[in-house]
């Protein structure tokens, strides 16, 4: 049995970003970010700042990055939300960039708050 540290759930930005890659890059992406969730490794999931984190493939010359948070809420330690994806350009991740996912998690704890 694979022991998982990590399980990693979408925000909707995340999965249109996506599904509007080519299937090859899209299976790339989802192996590093399984192997991720099971082996605990920077190179594929490192911390940012501001708690928000990233997901790290490079495929075919294309540094891609997915942001993320942990949701510890509902007892679980181990829960990650993508919030959404992009490709990078530089070699700093864009501060743009980070802040939206900064928006898009306070608007998930939000609602989370409100069901």
């Amino acid at each position: 049995m694979q022991v998982r540290y990590i399980e990693t759930r979408f925000l909707e930005p995340a999965h249109e970003f996506i599904s509007g890659l080519d299937s090859r890059t899209i299976k790339k992406i989802l192996y590093n970010i399984d192997l991720a969730e099971q082996t605990n490794d920077p190179k594929l999931f490192k911390k940012l700042k501001n708690d928000i984190w990233e997901f790290r493939t490079k495929y075919a010359g294309l540094q891609i990055r997915l942001l993320a948070f942990w949701d510890k809420t509902d007892n679980k330690e181990t829960l990650v939300v993508a919030t959404h994806g992009f490709i990078k350009k530089a070699d700093k991740v864009p501060a743009n960039e980070i802040d939206r996912a900064i928006r898009l998690k306070d608007t998930y704890f939000n609602n989370k708050q409100k069901t």
